[in-house]
Formats: C-alpha cells, structure tokens, sequence
C-alpha cells in the first residue's frame, strides 16, 4: 500500500512540507543502517485523537539510540511534542501511523568515520491500513522461515535499529515467495522468535504463552499489552522456550505489533491451527485492546496521549 502524503513532516526540529523533508544520498545510515525508529499509532476517540503509548516508544527510540551511540538532539518531551504537532497540523483526527526516525546523515565516508555524521531526526504520520489485510481479524497463513533470527551478542535485537529488518526482510520475503502472508523466525537454537515484524502469542488449554525476550526479539509494547491485558483478565501468561512443534499443536495462535496491532493465525505451514480461525482468546483480547486504544474503556495505565486538534497553525519551514 502507497504512503499517502500528508501535509508536513517534522524535520530537525522543524515542520517542513512533506516532499521537501529529504536527505542526501551519501548519508551515513542509507549505506551502514546507523538509524533508529519506532512505528507508533494514534486513535480517533470520542475525546479527539489519541496516541497510544507514546512516551513508552518514545522512551524505546533513545534506548535503541544508546545501543548504537546515536546522540539524539532533542530530549524525551520535545519527541513527544512533535509526534502530537504532526498528528494536529496534518488534521489527522481520524488516527495515524507514526514514524519517528533518528539517523546518521551525511558527513565522514566509513563505518565508523572520524567524525561522527550529524545525527538528523524526522517524524512523520500518515493514515495506515491493516498491516497484514482485512483477513487477519480470522486469521491468516504463515510459515516457519528458513531464515534464523540474529544470535544473541551480533546484532542488538532489543534495539529498533534499521539495519535489524534486514533480517525481517528476508523472512518476509520467503513468505510471500511460497505464498503465506508472513513467516516466522526462530532463534540461533531452534525455539520461536517472533514473526518478521511482529512478536508471537500462543494459546494452549488456555495458558498463553510467548518466547522471552533473550530469544532474539524485540520487546513490542504491544506484546506488553496484551500480556497485560491478559492477566487483568484472569489469563495465565509464561514467557518461555517455545519449541516450533508447539506452534502446530496449539489452540490459538497471533501477532502483536503497532502495525499488525492483534491478528490471528489460522494456519503454520499449511497445517491447521484450532478451527482454523479466530480462537475465543484472540477475540477477548483484540476486543480488550481496540476498547482500550479507541477510548471505549477506561485508560487505568495512563496509555493514551489525547492531541489538541485545535492548536494553533505552526510555522512551517519553506
């Protein structure tokens, strides 16, 4: 699906219009994948729009930056600001994908220059439609990839770097190639990871399992809300070593993810999950999630940030 172009995209500080928010072509991250980003989503409510956890992945951004020594040149606060001016000055009441990104940019030639590139950070927002399609509210089709998942201590799968979906590119694409709608990917030892862009839940006698995180994943927040959700709603939930035949015998299993939100698996490699739809534990917790993102049930945690849509007209960079 096209990006569908907004207005303004907040840029180094700055509202620039959306196709002059560019960079050079020798920047440092485009070459050596030295970025760092996050996928956020913003929900119509009865209230306005809402951004759904925004100071966590905002949080999660300057961690990942940390991991790879990228000195972001904004704070927490000023992040948050910009991710509700671009939501309120783009008239994206209806919701939105968010996409903060911070970089390496142009500068020094090398991996690691003498001179660190200046570090460039944009946001942008757009609305965005289901992740992986209308058919993952029933379930979709899935594969065990061929591809591993990063070893522990080579590439950092804690940090929502670029350069990591690389390894996701390639699941995916194995995927689609033998015609599922996505691939899962295992750890360096056999056990599940998560899928290409989203983390993994299993449901069995209804327990609800998923991998921990020292199994090559990253540690979604969405995968923290649903795990939340869960055991609000009196559903055991143990992180642990999922072996992959686990993934064949279950009840239920779906995704989690900003972008996939909560979608159902019906089958992994062509075999059966459950009844082959939607499983009753998938459907309490999606109803739980969208009743507590769209502002239908109370927000006891805090999560949602409302933006103020009338706010004043910023000025915007020519």
């Amino acid at each position: 699906m096209p990006i569908p172009a907004t207005k303004y995209i907040w840029f180094n500080g700055k509202l620039v219009p959306w196709e002059k928010a560019t960079v050079h072509v020798l920047s440092h991250a485009l070459h050596y994948g030295s970025s760092v980003f996050e996928g956020v989503r913003a929900y119509e409510t009865p209230r306005g729009p809402a951004i759904f956890r925004l100071r966590d992945h905002t949080r999660r951004l300057f961690d990942s930056a940390k991991v790879y020594r990228i000195n972001v040149p904004f704070n927490e606060d000023q992040i948050n600001h910009a991710c509700r001016e671009v939501i309120s000055q783009n008239g994206l009441a209806r919701g939105a994908y968010l996409r903060p990104v911070a970089f390496r940019g142009y500068g020094e030639a090398g991996v690691v220059p003498k001179i660190d590139p200046p570090i460039e950070v944009a946001i942008a927002a757009w609305e965005w439609a289901r992740y992986l399609g209308a058919a993952e509210d029933e379930g979709v089709d899935v594969c065990v990839s061929s591809w591993q998942r990063v070893a522990p201590n080579t590439i950092p799968a804690m940090a929502k770097a670029g350069g990591n979906y690389l390894s996701s590119q390639l699941i995916g694409l194995e995927a689609k190639r033998l015609g599922f709608v996505e691939g899962i990917g295992l750890s360096t030892d056999g056990t599940v990871s998560e899928g290409a862009g989203e983390n993994l839940f299993l449901v069995k006698d209804g327990v609800m399992y998923t991998p921990g995180v020292a199994h090559s994943l990253l540690a979604g927040i969405t995968r923290h809300t649903i795990m939340t959700l869960a055991k609000e709603a009196g559903i055991e939930v143990r992180e642990i070593a999922i072996p992959r035949e686990m993934l064949y015998m279950a009840d239920e299993l779906f995704f989690t993810g900003t972008a996939t939100e909560v979608a159902a698996i019906r089958s992994v490699d062509a075999i059966q999950i459950g009844n082959g739809k939607r499983g009753p534990v998938t459907a309490k917790l999606q109803a739980a999630y969208f009743g507590l993102v769209q502002g239908k049930t109370q927000d006891k945690h805090g999560w949602l940030d409302y933006v103020d849509m009338s706010a004043p007209r910023a000025v915007v960079a020519s």
